[in-house]
């Protein structure tokens, strides 16, 4: 029920804030602030995620102007353009990381036992980056090339859900098979990738672990078939092999067999060959699991699209990733509140109904049900139906 709170107040209360505190203190984010808090300049970047702010002076322009209801949207500090700058500029952008993993461990509790297309118990992950440009005469610690700088935003998405269970931002030379050295593997967990991570060192790392990975193989792959299993052509299911690594530096690194499918898409009959650990699920699941990558790319579709992380408040790396890690905390904040509520509404319907009216002191559930009706919904299918459950 409604108790007078702006929808802005609402999404708040969603918010674990004793544990936002908790990460402030531990990286002393409010050593020496006297009004604007770690959680002022929170609820300001939250405020211009939320809305699609532009700048900095856009931020405080539209609170400013809204003076009367600062105080109920939890804001207690003095806003200026200066402030908040500083504050991006000097205040630990970890405090912000590990808000966006706890409000990710909540999500993924609630969304553990949907359903991703595919039917399987194990946790299923898949792993990408996606590269964000930059001018490097702006940002010259995030190097790319020589005279382009770009920064990269590596994660591992659980397909449940889509949620983002892990994410490392890099300057744009970071290779992502690099990114393979950081994940804890989850044991009977599958971790799906693209040719990119192909590297067998590593992959044996994941198979060491108990973990399983699903990948597409290199066309110049040497290897030794092992066996050929039967298959259902029909289903386009090409071959279903084991085999033996034999290249002078692969067979050293990954020693054990390997299970080889080649599969033909029926629409649009592509060729691709998988490699994968599991030699027990049929083929066409292994190729499903595949399949199921691409709502990796929805995901940063989504994000680049309706957050703020193409053009950033502040120049250094620690706005920057301020900025990333809140734009990321407002998703997951989005993705859990509409869980909660149980709203049958896409999450990019969901966003545009927020966006104007985080002032309105209505029930965001009485407002989704006199709104969603009414806006219509834009998005390509191919695009923002992450949550069209």
């Amino acid at each position: 029920m409604n108790t007078g709170k702006t929808v802005f107040a609402q999404l708040q209360d969603h918010l674990p804030l004793h544990q936002f505190r908790r990460c402030v203190k531990r990286y002393g984010g409010n050593y020496k602030v006297q009004s604007f808090t770690c959680l002022d300049q929170y609820l300001c970047l939250f405020f211009a995620q939320l809305t699609y702010r532009e700048s900095l002076r856009d931020i405080t322009t539209c609170l400013l102007g809204m003076q009367n209801k600062l105080y109920h949207m939890g804001i207690r500090g003095t806003i200026a353009r200066s402030t908040l700058a500083d504050a991006n500029e000097k205040r630990d952008w970890r405090i912000y990381q590990d808000f966006a993993h706890i409000l990710i461990h909540h999500a993924r509790e609630l969304y553990s036992k949907d359903s991703f297309g595919v039917t399987l118990q194990e946790t299923v992950y898949a792993l990408d980056s996606t590269t964000i440009d930059l001018c490097l005469a702006l940002f010259p610690w995030a190097k790319f090339r020589t005279h382009k700088g770009a920064v990269k935003m590596h994660t591992l998405l659980d397909l449940r859900g889509n949620i983002p269970s892990f994410i490392a931002i890099t300057n744009g030379k970071v290779h992502d098979v690099n990114i393979l050295d950081l994940l804890v593997v989850e044991s009977g967990s599958f971790y799906i990738m693209d040719r990119g991570y192909v590297d067998f060192d590593r992959l044996y790392a994941i198979h060491q672990a108990r973990g399983f990975f699903v990948i597409r193989g290199k066309s110049n792959l040497s290897f030794r078939r092992l066996y050929s299993h039967s298959v259902d052509k029909s289903i386009g299911i090409q071959c279903d092999q084991t085999i033996k690594l034999t290249g002078k530096d692969t067979a050293v690194y990954y020693p054990e067999p390997l299970r080889r499918i080649k599969y033909s898409d029926p629409e649009t009959g592509k060729i691709y060959v998988f490699l994968t650990n599991n030699l027990d699920l049929a083929p066409k699941v292994i190729a499903d699991l595949y399949k199921s990558r691409w709502q990796i790319e929805l995901f940063f579709k989504w994000i680049k699209q309706h957050l703020r992380i193409k053009a950033f408040y502040g120049t250094s790396e620690n706005a920057v990733k301020t900025q990333i890690w809140t734009a990321i905390s407002v998703y997951v904040l989005i993705a859990l509140v509409k869980k909660r509520l149980n709203l049958d509404i896409t999450l990019y319907t969901f966003l545009q109904i927020l966006s104007v009216s985080v002032f309105e002191k209505v029930d965001i559930l009485q407002l989704v049900t006199n709104s969603a009706g009414t806006i219509e919904d834009t998005h390509t299918c191919n695009q923002l139906n992450l949550f069209d459950l």
